[in-house]
């Protein structure tokens, strides 16, 4: 394996774990009842403790990765003189500090009450996957275009992740709306859900139009390069995720107020979920290349 590809691996890990975290805390913070979130949140117990784990471990790891693609490969991974260079006066390295920074902060959010501990990690996986433009191609940029394309890559960033994040929360909200005492709360969440989309939905579009235009001046045509070919393959997978959503909502939906048939809206959240973590390595993937 060679460190660039072991360094798509970290990138695909941290920022899985990274989304998870911040679209699952946001949600259950600001559009689920107190009472329901508290029920959820204890069953992703487990899932929320791995992902600070891989989250922590991938940020570890990408520093040493970084400095051996820049140096000359596994030997300068872990020298001194390289990995303080890398730290101290690249991008990449101001970048790392943020990261790494965000994830101790993450990690100690496990000490937090109960009632402060999702708006904890929701704001601190926020800050982490802000920290993910400072390194990225919009440092490709100077000036005011650097600053209008890193709040862009925000944007971008922080809508894609609620919406992939919220959905795992969702799909364990779901088996609750037709039975329990909590089933009025779980469709209020539902369609609280389902509200907010649309709005993540389209700053994710938008933002991801911005950015397109902003590295390649246009649409990914070239197919020649490898950063072209997977962005427009993103492309796609987000169009496919789209439209799912759109069936679920306009389609499903509706037939579960006549009928309470289940299966049909599980069977699309976990389409979505398998799709979005598709885009995520994807993302993992060209983010590494020269767009052109």
């Amino acid at each position: 394996m060679t460190p660039d590809t072991a360094l798509v691996l970290c990138r695909l890990l941290f920022d899985a774990a990274v989304i998870l975290i911040w679209g699952s805390s946001a949600y259950l913070c600001a559009l689920v009842s107190p009472e329901l979130a508290r029920v959820v949140a204890a069953r992703l117990r487990w899932l929320s403790t791995a992902a600070i784990a891989v989250a922590f471990a991938s940020t570890v790891a990408m520093l040493p990765l970084r400095t051996a693609i820049i140096g000359d490969g596994w030997s300068d991974m872990l020298t001194p003189e390289m990995l303080g260079a890398v730290l101290t006066q690249t991008d990449v390295g101001t970048a790392w500090m943020g990261q790494a920074v965000g994830v101790l902060l993450l990690g100690a959010t496990v000490g937090l009450r109960s009632s402060y501990r999702q708006m904890g990690r929701a704001v601190c996986a926020a800050l982490l996957l802000l920290s993910l433009t400072l390194s990225g191609h919009a440092a490709m940029n100077s000036g005011w275009l650097r600053v209008i394309h890193r709040i862009n890559d925000g944007v971008h960033l922080l809508s894609g992740g609620a919406w992939l994040g919220a959905l795992v929360p969702v799909l364990l909200i779901l088996p609750i709306l037709g039975r329990g005492a909590l089933r009025a709360d779980a469709r209020l969440a539902v369609m609280r859900f389902s509200t907010a989309g649309h709005v993540a939905v389209a700053l994710v579009l938008l933002s991801g139009a911005v950015n397109t235009l902003l590295i390649l001046g246009g649409v990914p045509s070239d197919w020649s390069f490898s950063y072209q070919r997977l962005l427009s393959a993103k492309i796609a997978v987000v169009a496919a995720m789209v439209l799912i959503a759109i069936i679920n909502r306009y389609v499903f939906v509706p037939k579960f107020a006549r009928d309470h048939s289940l299966l049909p809206l599980k069977i699309c959240v976990i389409a979505e979920i398998v799709l979005g973590l598709v885009v995520v390595a994807l993302v993992a993937w060209f983010g590494t290349l020269q767009p052109r």
